[in-house]
């Protein structure tokens, strides 16, 4: 469920904005989504599984509330990073 080392440095070393970035919205959005994906389709296959529902609900949380910062902050950064990640329709 969770993600590993590798795949989470890769993430963070594709969306850094400067080396040793690993604070920046689009990293921990990145992050996030990795790990909403994950938590997805462990639920797909227990769907009974509460506690990764409410993990999964925080997490979705969370990078709403960093969209909408970035969104408030800078639209340019909001709209590359939602291209990039294909999160909007």
């Amino acid at each position: 469920m969770s993600l590993t080392k590798e795949k989470k440095q890769q993430l963070v070393k594709e969306y850094a904005i400067k080396d040793g970035d690993t604070g920046s919205p689009e990293v921990q959005v990145a992050v996030l989504s990795a790990e909403i994906s994950a938590l997805s389709e462990h639920l797909k296959k227990h769907p009974n599984d509460i506690h990764s529902t409410r993990g999964l609900n925080a997490r979705v949380a969370n990078r709403r509330r960093l969209l909408s910062y970035l969104k408030n902050n800078d639209q340019a950064r909001y709209d590359a990073l939602v291209k990039r990640l294909k999160l909007r329709k």
